[in-house]
């Protein structure tokens, strides 16, 4: 396979088209409008390929669930407002259990905010973001390589659990360049039972979300709560970085994470142990896997592009078992290696 050198936006866009997604939604916004210019210029490129540029970030998430509906691979993306706006859709899609695929390209928030890189997102995402008792899975990748391969497993956990999941990056990630090899996509596994058809196509089906008997919402609640367990158990990522020997270890996503490895080597080359984890899939969050951790380690810093949000999931995994610091840079502030490697000697020698 031969290396291809492309934007973080237009590897999303190859590795859904190659992934099957045959359908996509979407309305332009600052920075993942590169992503919506891909899908418009090389999905009508493949068989059944259909690009459609929405009035409207709302019409684009109810555009995608009714071709989800249908059976088509699904995908639209936008970033931070574009996809307050989107919710209610997303929360349909879970509750009607449809496969599909959203991404979040994050800029400065709140509000408009600025369209600068940030992870002011992290609740939005991981807590659901709309209405109801419902979560979607979400990828926090740190690599243009961690695009295109998780972007194409995302197609497969949607299938797999007929449900949305997201892919959380930020606008440095949608922009850099890296090279990336797009590996061979898996059959699609999807059963027709799930999709509906025109007349004369079989049984009729009915997909719905509004259950006014609350007995039966009840049920369907408790359905997707026990889905969602088995997607805890069994679909868990994240990574570990000279972890081996640390004295203190960083706990950052995404860009987040690019930006401490740079800092690691920095101390590392000033004799500081210092070592990295990473969360990989943001929800499920890896709590036990970072409990884990914390037998033989009681010193971490979150390092988070945001106020400190995934640092509620760091404290609910760690309170009790390990002392907890925090640094934080929100509003669209890229911090430098240097930066963070000063803040970390500072809590590395406090503790020491």
């Amino acid at each position: 396979m031969n290396k291809v050198l492309m934007s973080g936006n237009n590897i999303i866009g190859e590795a859904a088209i190659r992934a099957g997604c045959r359908f996509y939604a979407g309305y332009p916004i600052t920075p993942q409008n590169e992503l919506t210019e891909y899908m418009a210029e090389h999905l009508r490129t493949v068989e059944g390929g259909v690009f459609l540029q929405s009035e409207s970030e709302i019409a684009a998430i109810h555009m995608i669930t009714g071709a989800s509906a249908t059976g088509a691979r699904v995908m639209t993306s936008s970033s931070s407002p574009g996809i307050s706006l989107k919710q209610e859709g997303i929360s349909s899609m879970a509750a009607c259990e449809l496969p599909g695929i959203i991404v979040n390209i994050m800029r400065g928030g709140p509000g408009l905010g600025n369209i600068r890189p940030a992870q002011g997102d992290y609740f939005q995402a991981t807590r659901g973001g709309g209405h109801g008792d419902y979560r979607t899975i979400v990828f926090g990748p740190a690599t243009c390589q961690e695009l295109a391969d998780l972007t194409m497993d995302a197609f497969d956990l949607a299938d797999k659990y007929r449900t949305p999941v997201m892919i959380l990056a930020d606008g440095m990630m949608g922009q850099m360049m890296e090279p990336v090899i797009f590996k061979k996509p898996k059959p699609r596994q999807y059963n027709e039972k799930f999709m509906l058809r025109g007349a004369g196509h079989g049984k009729s089906k009915i997909i719905r979300g509004l259950i006014l008997d609350p007995i039966d919402m009840e049920e369907h609640n408790w359905k997707l709560a026990r889905k969602y367990q088995v997607i805890i158990d069994h679909e868990t990522l994240h990574e570990e970085y000279k972890t081996e020997d640390a004295k203190l270890v960083i706990v950052a996503y995404g860009t987040s994470a690019r930006i401490a490895k740079g800092a690691i080597k920095r101390l590392r080359d000033k004799g500081m142990k210092v070592g990295l984890f990473r969360p990989i899939t943001l929800w499920p969050f890896p709590e036990l896997k970072l409990r884990k951790l914390a037998e033989k380690i009681n010193n971490f810093l979150v390092f988070e592009m945001s106020t400190g949000q995934m640092l509620e999931d760091v404290r609910l995994a760690l309170q009790g078992y390990a002392d907890i610091g925090f640094h934080g840079r929100p509003g669209g502030v890229v911090p430098t290696p240097a930066e963070l490697a000063n803040v970390v000697a500072r809590h590395y020698e406090k503790k020491d």
